[in-house]
């Protein structure tokens, strides 16, 4: 059986809809299934057994016989979420119990870290094992995600195989419980239905145009590719930036989300909120030689191709995956 956590969510129940798509079916899912406006991610999926994540530890001691492989997606991802308590007991301590669980069971290990843990960029987007002790993330999330990766490559006693995967700015089908979190491509979809328009956040600092912000886009069909492959070939283990390689404009996502409508862009701009502001990427963009020289030779869709088929076969139709 292959467990993930966060199994409700965005990336986590996209893994699940391309697993069963390659004939994975013992899957055991991990989350809160209290929320209910989760609960179109997981209705139609193949599994064997749903676990809420209070429970999950007790149940790998009762099952890690049976167990193969833990993909643990599962976090509080709220970047506008500043208790510190929060991401503690959910982000960095929940991590830590499962990491050492799978060393305890001998079983392969595959986390969710973040580009949040990159800051401003200052030191670069490498993926690293040197780097991390001298990142300054920008927001409590963020920090949680780097304290994790800090405390595991420090730790003697690893999982036989692990891979932190650095997800930079994925989009795309099952986000739509996330709110503000959600990507601005479901924004701006959302925004076209009401008004016919979109406002993107104004730029803040003279190097970038209003709308020219840029971050390392990911469509999330190409992120479930590389989890399987690691999931399959278990390469070197480490941490694993994950995005394109190619960054572009928040002004491109939003246009694209036009023109997969085919409507003109109609694009205006509004002040970055002041919670966020000063928390804010200007931009990002993956180094992806780690997981080329690793072996994986899969295409990344470009973010005209990702938009136009997020768009056209998801939101138009209403549809999950």
């Amino acid at each position: 059986m292959i467990v993930i956590t966060g199994a409700a969510g965005f990336i986590s129940s996209c893994l699940v809809a391309h697993l069963n798509e390659s004939g994975y079916q013992d899957l055991i899912l991990v989350d809160d299934f209290s929320h209910q406006n989760k609960k179109a991610n997981y209705k139609n999926k193949i599994f064997k057994e749903r676990v809420d994540r209070s429970d999950f530890i007790k149940w790998l001691d009762e099952n890690q016989r049976f167990t193969q492989m833990i993909i643990h997606l599962g976090a509080r991802t709220d970047t506008t979420e500043f208790n510190k308590d929060i991401f503690d007991k959910l982000n960095l301590n929940y991590s830590k119990k499962v990491w050492n669980k799978c060393i305890e069971y001998a079983l392969p290990l595959i986390y969710a870290s973040s580009a949040a843990t990159y800051g401003l960029g200052e030191l670069g987007y490498d993926d690293n094992h040197d780097i991390p002790k001298k990142l300054k993330p920008l927001n409590p999330y963020g920090d949680s995600k780097n304290n994790f990766d800090i405390w595991a490559l420090e730790q003697k006693r690893k999982p036989f195989f692990w891979a932190g995967l650095k997800f930079f700015n994925v989009y795309g089908p099952n986000e739509f419980h996330k709110g503000r979190m959600a990507s601005v491509i479901f924004h701006t979809y959302n925004q076209i239905q009401k008004t016919g328009e979109m406002n993107l956040f104004r730029s803040h600092v003279p190097e970038y145009k209003d709308g020219e912000q840029l971050r390392d886009f990911i469509y999330v069909k190409d992120v479930v590719k590389v989890i399987a492959f690691l999931m399959e070939k278990r390469p070197e283990s480490g941490l694993y930036n994950l995005g394109t390689g190619k960054a572009r404009t928040f002004y491109d996502l939003a246009a694209n989300t036009f023109k997969a409508l085919d409507l003109e862009p109609k694009i205006g701009f509004i002040d970055t909120p002041e919670d966020i502001r000063d928390k804010y990427q200007y931009f990002t963009e993956a180094n992806m030689q780690k997981l080329r020289s690793a072996g994986y030779d899969g295409g990344f869709k470009t973010l005209e191709e990702g938009v136009s088929d997020y768009v056209k076969n998801h939101l138009v139709e209403r549809k999950v995956w």
